[in-house]
């Protein structure tokens, strides 16, 4: 799956930014050189990353997160995230697990909302598309009265925990935010999720970038 990824931003450099990274951002997630946490100044995996992209560092290491934050943009960063197609989603899974949300015990929380808003994101300029995408229908072609369930995991976890948490969870999407918090996102929404990070555990001081090392 990671050999396939391409790294695309949602802005008017899109075609550029794709171009410069897809193929170099795939090669060094693949050989899991850029999956670490950064916090503060702390970035254990920063320097091979740094050496596997080579000149492209600058311009693409925000598709991995790794890029550094001042303390005056993180929390800009908490609102970035990446988002991915996950290949075999469960909606009966998911339904099953989301309405679970009462039991003290789990670790997650479920939100609600309406698709008209999930879909208003295509122009929101924060999120980076993770692998193929289908495009997003047009509002008009969908139900707008529909609802779109997301579900929070409340601790901060790496990209890749909330990857595989939610193929566990049989979400059709993950959302990751540069700050560690993981939103599962359902079979019922069109493409994005919410573009909140409302992880109820997850405000680190510095940023939690990309990685293996969790925090839970």
């Amino acid at each position: 799956m990671l050999a396939t990824m391409y790294c695309t931003l949602i802005s008017s450099v899109a075609g550029l930014q794709q171009a410069l990274c897809a193929s170099d951002v795939s090669k060094c997630l693949l050989q899991e050189l850029c999956q670490c946490n950064m916090k503060e100044d702390d970035c254990p995996c920063c320097q091979d990353c740094m050496l596997c992209l080579g000149s492209l560092w600058d311009q693409c290491c925000s598709c991995v997160g790794l890029c550094s934050e001042t303390k005056g943009s993180r929390k800009h960063a908490a609102r970035r995230s990446s988002l991915e197609v996950l290949p075999m989603p469960l909606p009966s899974l998911f339904q099953s697990l989301s309405e679970l949300q009462g039991d003290a015990a789990m670790d997650w929380n479920v939100h609600t909302l309406p698709v008209t808003k999930e879909l208003s994101q295509q122009s929101h300029l924060d999120h980076i598309l993770l692998g193929a995408h289908t495009g997003v229908p047009a509002e008009s072609s969908v139900n707008t009265s529909s609802i779109c369930t997301v579900m929070y995991f409340k601790s901060c976890m790496s990209m890749r925990r909330c990857h595989e948490t939610c193929e566990f969870t049989g979400s059709s999407r993950y959302r990751w935010f540069h700050n560690g918090c993981c939103q599962c996102v359902g079979p019922d929404c069109y493409g994005y999720g919410s573009k909140e990070p409302l992880c109820q555990q997850c405000h680190p001081k510095g940023v939690l970038i990309a990685g293996e090392a969790d925090t839970k």
